[in-house]
């Protein structure tokens, strides 16, 4: 272009040279003028951009570029006048060069994306009838509705932004987006959706911009009638750059994001610094929180993941649902962590700086029958993890609790709350062990209630009975349940041991409680769920009351009467103060619990798990036994 662009600004300049430029030397320096170019333009960057992606930086930089190569030559001409007479070249026609210049080369650019973009390529409706194309109601910020248009209308997605709903009160309907019309500007948008479904050449496909489920009041209202009338809904969370170009990311909108509040924010920087580097344990990680646990450190940049879990199918799974990237950092074993002998030789051969104990079992009614079992891995199986990780002098012991721990009324809760105990006496007791100047070990607890789409929640009961037709099965109208996401859970429970990582000299708690929010109805669960699927509770899936089952309650609660809430200097997460038990009382319960259990005797054994409770005022002072650490198996 630049070649080009030397005679033609000659000509247009009317320029009357004083030699001639088709010579030798006019030829050559012709040349040398193409080489220059070249070479500026190599290290200005023009030609590692893209052409369907040319923006206004882009633009700017082809200025700079024509521009430095204006003077550039403007210069070499004075030089050249004071060794050879020459005229007819003055600044009028170095500046007509930097017009022709920039022209010549901006306008491919301009031309290509203006084919590939809407207004030119869709000319004939040939865009627009392109098999396979989703048409896309989009709802959220102009900023995200610019990039997501943009993207859409330059790659070879399948998408197509055919209207734009605006949560800007500065917008206005009627304005356009690179020739995408805003159709309505929130909150008014009733009737939008409707209206889109029932055009002949109707939407199916939603996309909110990010931040939609937090910032929206009429997000899951918007999300039950687009799945009424069938339309997908996705959710927009950037772009990720694949071999040969970028892709634009929609996430799924899941049931859990809708339900109740807006989601805890979570620390990334906070998180991240704690896990990155760092050798993590976890037990149970074939499970539901475990396996978010081993892909959450994963994706922190931990040295490596070791997976201990007996459910070998569980195992294949994790391995198979791991990113290929991850996969050299990730080793499984199978493991029954009440095996203390044989999870002692992982751990040697492991050498964590942090285990999290997610092993346990967790269904309320069955435990009840099952309460010999419940002991062994709920109980025991904690102490044997507990045990290793301070003979190995492991830093860091998380275990993961429950709401069920407070107030029990079931086995689950009466074994949770024992195993926090276990934990919550071996912390105090490791710590008053340890020489002032030494680095204190962590043993600590995480507590909190349901976590909405775990293995075995209501939502996955809830959707396979909505799958089949229903009716939805619920224990009683008045029940209620805190509930949490999967991602709300993990990275709190590991920011609840990134603070305790910080509090090694100065914590007077073992127990950590994350923040549930506000209770939520289970009926309501079921019907936002019905509603979801684009049907009508009590009407297309009926709810059936089946009674309350053996160990519920109608209301948990987090903090038990008799237990102190910590605020501490992190959103959503509290310190907790609970009856502290010494380490010789845990190892004189957990004998009597073993013979109870031994001998079959359901009734000594919950008496004895119903026992060790005592309220804050009632604790043994931290440094009231320093005991050795075995405990009679």
């Amino acid at each position: 272009m630049v070649l080009l662009s030397v005679p033609l600004s000659l000509s247009l300049s009317l320029s009357r040279l004083s030699f001639d430029p088709f010579s030798t030397s006019g030829l050559t320096v012709w040349a040398l003028v193409g080489v220059f170019s070249h070479i500026l333009f190599r290290f200005g960057g023009l030609y590692g951009t893209v052409w369907r992606f040319a923006s206004t930086p882009d633009f700017f930089n082809i200025i700079s570029n024509c521009a430095v190569l204006t003077v550039g030559l403007y210069l070499a001409s004075q030089v050249a006048r004071s060794f050879t007479p020459m005229s007819g070249l003055n600044e009028r026609q170095f500046i007509v060069f930097f017009l022709v210049t920039f022209a010549l080369i901006s306008a491919p650019r301009l031309a290509y994306r203006y084919l590939r973009e809407g207004t030119g390529w869709a000319i004939g409706g040939r865009r627009n009838e392109r098999a396979g194309h989703r048409r896309a109601l989009f709802v959220g910020q102009l900023e995200d509705a610019d990039h997501i248009i943009r993207f859409t209308n330059t790659e070879k997605e399948k998408t197509k932004i055919v209207g734009i709903v605006a949560t800007e009160s500065l917008a206005h309907a009627g304005d356009q987006i690179r020739g995408v019309p805003v159709v309505a500007v929130w909150p008014d948008v009733s009737g939008i959706l409707e209206d889109y479904a029932k055009d002949t050449k109707r939407v199916n496909l939603l996309i909110f911009g990010s931040g939609g489920q937090t910032e929206m009041n009429k997000f899951s209202e918007l999300v039950r009638v687009a799945r009424k009338l069938g339309i997908e809904v996705m959710q927009f969370s950037g772009f990720t750059k694949l071999r040969g170009g970028a892709a634009l990311v929609l996430q799924t909108v899941e049931m859990e994001t809708i339900l109740r509040r807006a989601a805890v924010p979570t620390d990334i920087a906070r998180i991240g610094a704690f896990v990155r580097g760092k050798r993590v344990l976890v037990t149970g990680g074939a499970g539901s929180i475990g396996r978010n646990l081993v892909k959450r450190s994963l994706q922190l940049d931990c040295d490596s993941v070791l997976v201990a879990d007996q459910s070998e199918f569980g195992i294949f799974q994790l391995q198979q649902s791991v990113s290929e990237a991850h996969q050299a950092h990730l080793t499984c074993r199978i493991v029954d962590v009440c095996d203390k002998a044989q999870f002692t030789r992982v751990v040697e051969e492991f050498r964590p700086d942090i285990i999290f104990h997610a092993a346990a079992l967790k269904h309320v009614p069955l435990l009840e029958d099952n309460w010999m079992s419940a002991i062994k891995t709920n109980v025991f199986g904690t102490l044997a993890c507990a045990e290793v990780a301070a003979e190995c002098k492991v830093p860091h012991f998380v275990l993961i609790s429950s709401d069920k721990a407070a107030d029990p009324s079931s086995v689950l809760g009466l074994t949770k709350r024992m195993a926090e105990q276990i934990v919550n006496s071996l912390h105090f007791s490791e710590r008053s062990r340890q020489p002032d100047h030494a680095l204190k070990p962590i043993y600590i607890s995480v507590r909190f209630g349901n976590v909405f789409g775990s293995d075995g929640s209501v939502a996955t009961v809830f959707e396979k009975q909505i799958m089949a037709g229903g009716p939805v099965t619920i224990t009683d109208r008045a029940m209620t349940r805190y509930f949490m996401t999967m991602g709300e859970a993990v990275d709190l429970v590991i920011m609840a041991a990134a603070e305790s990582d910080t509090r090694r000299d100065i914590d007077n708690f073992g127990i950590y409680m994350l923040d549930m929010g506000e209770p939520v109805s289970i009926l309501t669960v079921a019907e936002t769920m019905i509603r979801l699927a684009g049907k009508q509770p009590h009407q297309d899936i009926q709810i059936q009351v089946t009674g309350v089952r053996p160990g519920e309650k109608l209301e948990e609660t987090l903090c038990a009467e008799g237990e102190q809430l910590v605020s501490l200097p992190v959103n959503s997460l509290f310190g907790l103060k609970t009856g502290l038990f010494g380490w010789q009382e845990i190892r004189r319960t957990l004998a009597e619990l073993r013979k109870a259990a031994d001998g079959y005797d359901k009734d000594e054994a919950i008496a004895i798990l119903q026992s060790v409770y005592r309220t804050v005022d009632d604790s043994v002072p931290e440094a009231a036994e320093v005991v050795p650490l075995k405990v009679a198996t």
